[in-house]
Order: C-alpha cells, then sequence, then structure tokens
C-alpha cells in the first residue's frame, strides 16, 4: 500500500495519475489506445519527490487499475518499463 494520495484524471483519449506530496505534483500520463489498452507516455518527478518512491507508487496504481480494468499497459515510458523488468509479478498487466 502507498504511503502517498493518487488522484487519477482520464478524457476520451488521455489519462494522468498525480501525486502531490509536501507541495511537489508527480504524475504518470498515457494514451487510450482502445478499451482494452493504455500506452503509459511519461513519469515525470520532481528533484523534491526523488527517492522518496513518488514514481513507483504511480506505476503501482496503472497496474492496479489494469487488473481491476482489465486492460494492459503498453509501456512506452522509459521508467514504467524498467519498473516493469523489476517487477515480474507484474507481467499479467502489461502488453510487450
Amino acid at each position: 500500500m502507498s504511503k502517498f494520495t493518487i488522484s487519477h484524471e482520464e478524457g476520451e483519449t488521455k489519462g494522468r495519475y498525480v501525486l502531490v506530496h509536501n507541495g511537489a505534483e508527480a504524475d504518470l500520463t498515457y494514451s487510450i489506445l482502445s478499451p482494452q489498452t493504455r500506452i503509459a507516455d511519461h513519469t515525470g518527478v520532481p528533484d523534491a519527490l526523488r527517492g522518496t518512491g513518488a514514481g513507483l507508487a504511480l506505476v503501482e496504481r496503472l497496474v492496479a487499475d489494469a487488473r481491476a480494468g482489465g486492460w494492459k499497459i503498453v509501456p512506452l515510458c522509459p521508467f514504467v518499463n524498467a519498473q516493469r523488468r523489476r517487477h515480474p509479478d507484474w507481467a499479467d498487466a502489461f502488453n510487450v
């Protein structure tokens, strides 16, 4: 369970997860390719949140939502892809 609160915004073609901690904002953006697929585009973590686990928390939320929603993640974002490789137990949530 994350120590952070993460909000989620989604439109017709794009979405993002937002984490605000001590006044600093990190986010993970994605594009909706189809009802079954989201492309993780970018993870942005400001210097103030580096090393806190904020980026990992965003990816964990993305994975949890993919599993709950029955869709797969295409890890275009290098950070999301690196986390995917570090967590083989997440393989079911990815389309690679």
